[in-house]
């Protein structure tokens, strides 16, 4: 119930979410509001934070994320869609952006504001992805050139301006395939299964299937269910499938349905510890030996190399550069002086916590003494005693060697694209006040940033374009490395480095797994005896050209595994803070805040817990193995 004391920004949030509960008919529904991409879980969904002063553009898009999140709970059955779901990845792809559309144009055909709300959400997304920009058909996804064909076919409505020309690049190729099969699909809207069927045969006529027609599959689907009463073996092994399909199903939903961590979990339930999807009638699918005989494993192949393992196609793009070489000394005045302009309303409270770490490194580092010893130097301040009483003997002290080790901080900064505004300016100022604390305490920072060279895939992309495009390429994007501070460069040197992360252009997408790997290398080469690498980031590793040629998972699993090798096989003490983004779910030592402004105070926090906990196990550290 909205109160008095609402502000405007509550009460939106609170009509929001009745509005997400009515539209799909689930009063249990949990609404929360994130910088994340919006998703689903169960029954929670997440849709984006509402600006501040509610301009009715970003409200537009806001109210399209949330009733594009409630249809798909309203029309969407997941047992369904598992059922029917095609193999193979861009097959797969495919299915959801189409299922996805036949959702939002149920509900755009009986809701006129529902539809300008879809349009507008899908003409953001399209903007934000630079789908404006294409010139090469390559370049545009081609699940999403469907989605919107079919969105078209099934509403009368256009593509959003921002994604017109994109789907043009694709639109004589899909004619050419399907004619006018893809017209059909609106007579199926209204029935699920039948609608999954008519688009398993779309995907085959586009050549996206792997492995049998969907009439066969169909034709032994119901073979195997009247042979089920005869055969309880068969009807667990078809149980097990069905449930393999139902976990392989949440994982690959629809881009803007569910983020990509949150498809990474999903498919390491149904791959097993090897992250490999499970095998189906293609290449690649291992069958008994024969009738009676037992079965084993194909040893022939057990040397190749796994096309499931991370790799990049080609790192010659790649950079790792210093920040003043990104722009020119006249621009990194000016940026410097709006972070200080920024940094006036914040300064108090900040450096209120800037200073409260500072009393508490400095008291660790103050030599201590252990006094009334029989050697040692002789303790002045006891003579007096000695002097009443000649019978006592003299008292010596030596002083105590201090537990506060040669530390090093290093803090890699996301700067992705979802940073812009306010996160990253917070970002910046928080690293600025922590560098200028922790160097008064003789304590070295250095402020790493990862991003890349350039939206969709830049020049490594054009590059596996020339080359036929290969399968399993890997990595598909030019990695941008930014070094703002060096651990040995004085924070006066570096202040204006700090201040090219507000400039525009800097920010694109984030690779985390090779960033994070970057940062640990860069401190094992150092010489201190404790290390810590505290991550802020604000969402899972996204690239664009990289995911729509790999697994849903690839760049999350990559991650996971980074951080497993780093929190348990290597001195550094790892550290992550969200912003908006569960990084709990990544990291043992992690912390996630809801607000930007929050991030400073967390920062100082978190390193202090790491120094109290370093001081209460005596300093001890496992050595690298």
């Amino acid at each position: 119930m909205t109160t008095q004391n609402d502000s405007p920004v509550e009460a939106f949030k609170r009509s929001t979410t009745a509005t997400v509960r009515a539209l799909s008919h689930r009063a249990e529904v949990q609404v929360a509001f994130s910088s994340d991409p919006p998703g689903m879980a169960g029954q929670r969904v997440r849709v984006p934070l509402p600006a501040r002063d509610l301009n009715p553009v970003d409200i537009a898009k806001l109210r399209g994320a949330a009733d594009a999140v409630a249809l798909r709970l309203r029309h969407h059955d997941p047992m369904i869609h598992a059922h029917r779901q095609p193999l193979g990845d861009s097959a797969r792809l495919a299915f959801d952006a189409l299922e996805q559309a036949r959702c939002e144009a149920l509900g755009a055909r009986h809701m006129a504001g529902i539809a300008r709300n879809l349009e507008a959400a899908l003409d953001d997304k399209y903007a934000r992805q630079g789908f404006d920009r294409f010139e090469d058909r390559g370049q545009v996804p081609l699940s999403e050139a469907l989605r919107m064909i079919a969105r078209e076919v099934m509403t009368g409505a256009p593509p959003p301006p921002a994604a017109a020309h994109a789907v043009d690049l694709w639109r004589p190729w899909i004619e050419e395939k399907l004619g006018k099969d893809l017209h059909g699909l609106a007579d199926h809207a209204a029935d699920q299964d039948s609608y999954a069927r008519a688009v398993r045969r779309l995907l085959t006529d586009l050549d996206m299937e792997v492995g049998q027609e969907p009439e066969d599959q169909e034709q032994e689907e119901d073979d195997t269910q009247n042979a089920s009463d005869n055969s309880d073996s068969s009807q667990q092994g078809q149980s097990r499938g069905e449930d393999d399909s139902d976990s392989d199903s949440e994982s690959m939903a629809s881009s803007e349905m569910q983020d990509s961590s949150e498809m990474g979990d999903s498919a390491e339930e149904g791959a097993g510890e090897d992250g490999d999807m499970e095998m189906g009638e293609g290449e690649g699918a291992e069958q008994p030996a024969g009738p009676g005989q037992p079965w084993r494993a194909d040893q022939s192949r057990r040397n190749d190399t796994d096309p499931n393992a991370y790799k990049a196609y080609t790192t010659k793009f790649d950079e790792v550069v210093e920040a003043s070489d990104l722009c020119d000394p006249a621009e990194l005045e000016r940026l410097r002086a709006l972070l200080d302009q920024q940094l006036q309303h914040l300064q108090g409270v900040i450096s209120k916590l800037a200073n409260r770490l500072q009393r508490r490194l400095m008291a660790k580092q103050q030599r201590t003494w252990s006094f009334d010893l029989e050697e040692g130097i002789l303790d002045a301040a006891r003579l007096a005693r000695v002097v009443a009483n000649p019978v006592l003997p003299l008292s010596f002290k030596k002083e105590k060697e201090t537990d506060f080790r040669d530390t090093v901080v290093s803090l890699l900064i996301d700067n992705s694209g979802s940073m812009r505004g306010r996160p990253i300016s917070i970002a910046a100022m928080s690293a600025d006040i922590l560098a200028r604390t922790l160097e008064r305490c003789a304590v070295k920072v250095e402020v790493l940033g990862f991003t890349t060279r350039a939206w969709k895939g830049g020049q490594s992309r054009e590059s596996w374009v020339a080359a036929g495009k290969p399968s399993n390429p890997g990595r598909l994007n030019d990695l941008r490395h930014i070094v703002y501070k060096a651990a040995d460069m004085p924070w006066r040197r570096a202040r204006k480095n700090l201040g090219l992360m507000l400039r525009e252009g800097v920010l694109k997408e984030n690779i985390d797994g090779e960033a994070l790997q970057w940062a640990f290398n860069r401190l094992l080469a150092r010489p201190e005896q404790r290390r810590i690498l505290m991550v802020i980031s604000d969402g899972a590793p996204v690239d664009d050209s990289t995911l729509s040629v790999n697994a849903g998972n690839y760049l999350e699993r990559h991650l996971r595994q980074v951080i497993e090798q780093i929190e348990t096989r290597s001195p550094v003490e790892l550290v992550a803070i969200g912003i908006g983004h569960d990084v709990t779910r990544y990291y043992r030592r992690a912390v996630t805040i809801v607000d930007a402004e929050q991030l400073g105070g967390t920062m100082m926090n978190k390193l202090a817990e790491l120094f109290d906990e370093d001081d209460r196990r005596g300093g001890g550290r496992r050595r690298w193995r």
